[in-house]
């Protein structure tokens, strides 16, 4: 049995929160982001047209676009209408997975038995755009990657079906940059040999390509060739991810607990960034030396990033921890997560903080997790 995968995307997401409570702020340029020296976090279709792009550093943005109206952004707008998305859409198909916290995938596979697929997307489209006010594009195809380029391809507001006889016809003329896998350092080095297009790509022997960019590189032939065996992945609301310290001697050594909770902030960090997640909530636990639990927990801005995962854990330690007592266990949980890379969310980030995660990240895979680290929580002793 062929494969149903849809692909949605709610179309310049922060941007669209914005102006469904703003008439105002429709129709001009919009940039969705931190003050002079952060990044673009989102930016509307007018200001694209100037060039400017997600992640591109304010001040480019800025001048590419002069005009532009630079907004810091509403997290708590933005996730509860995601929320609200999330919810119409997996009511009404069998497998949802939410990639991000405005993409979804959606396995519709058997349906069109009973109901044209693409006809049942279109309902399910419908209904968002009534129930919330948000714009949004899809794509049906065969298979996850296939679909992802055309929801690209059918922005905004956009929907496309691509059949498996039309997948070569549809990927071959496009550039290399449509691979969700292709950043650019891989498109620089392909360029370099005159890979641009996707059918260029597809006809490259395996062994070449692995060669040049790795063990990638089989992975990037089967996309530049519609093959992707991926399955949707059932959305949760549960998943979080952890990491706790039971002292051998309980302790109320204030630098040392501090020192404890701001390294876990960072491995779970660095943890949210390898596996592609985003947190939207901080917990921190604490037991005493007689057995008693509390708990602190914290909403912030979907985020990977140590810097703001880490001083908010020291802010909820500093509330939590209110007795002159001995502790025994010290924890921390990163909840709510959504699949995505950082730059979704830049709203208080810096160039610098994002060129300091690359390399760091960088350095992690290549000799450890504990190769490199912030002196706040590295424990030299070790």
């Amino acid at each position: 049995m062929n494969r149903s995968i849809v692909h949605m995307d709610l179309d310049a997401f922060f941007v669209s929160c914005e102006r469904r409570n703003n008439d105002q702020l429709k129709n001009i340029p919009l940039i969705i982001g931190g003050g002079d020296r952060g990044v673009v976090a989102s930016c509307s279709y007018e200001a694209r047209k100037f060039g400017v792009r997600s992640a591109m550093p304010i001040r480019m943005a800025l001048r590419l676009c002069p005009d532009a109206k630079v907004i810091r952004g509403d997290y708590e707008l933005y996730s509860n209408l995601s929320h609200m998305v999330t919810e119409i859409i997996q009511e009404k198909v069998p497998v949802m997975e939410k990639a991000s916290i405005d993409e979804f995938y959606l396995d519709l596979s058997g349906m069109d038995k009973f109901f044209g697929c693409y006809q049942w997307t279109q309902e399910i489209v419908a209904a968002v755009k009534k129930e919330t006010g948000l714009p949004i594009s899809f794509a049906l195809s065969t298979n996850k990657t296939v679909s992802k380029i055309g929801t690209g391809e059918s922005k905004p507001v956009g929907s496309l079906q691509i059949k498996e006889s039309e997948i070569k016809p549809f990927l071959n003329p496009l550039s290399i940059k449509k691979i969700p896998m292709v950043g650019d350092k891989t498109f620089q080095l392909l360029s370099r040999i005159g890979i641009r297009t996707i059918e260029t790509l597809s006809e490259m022997p395996v062994m070449v390509l692995q060669q040049m960019i790795g063990l990638n590189g089989k992975e990037l032939w089967k996309k530049a060739n519609g093959i992707d065996e991926n399955p949707v992945v059932p959305y949760s609301e549960r998943k979080s991810i952890s990491t706790e310290k039971t002292f051998t001697n309980d302790t109320m050594d204030i630098i040392e607990l501090k020192r404890l909770i701001s390294g876990m902030a960072e491995q779970l960090a660095y943890q949210l960034r390898q596996e592609k997640w985003l947190t939207s909530t901080v917990v921190v636990k604490i037991r005493y030396a007689n057995f008693d639990t509390e708990t602190k927990q914290h909403k912030v801005a979907y985020t990977s990033a140590d810097h703001t995962l880490s001083r908010v854990a020291l802010e909820l330690f500093n509330q939590v921890y209110t007795r002159r007592m001995r502790l025994r266990l010290v924890g921390l949980r990163f909840t709510g997560l959504v699949h995505g890379n950082h730059q979704m969310n830049l709203f208080e980030d810096t160039e610098e903080q994002m060129s300091l995660y690359q390399t760091m990240d960088y350095l992690k895979n290549r000799f450890g997790a504990d190769a490199v680290g912030r002196a706040s929580g590295f424990d030299f002793e070790k």
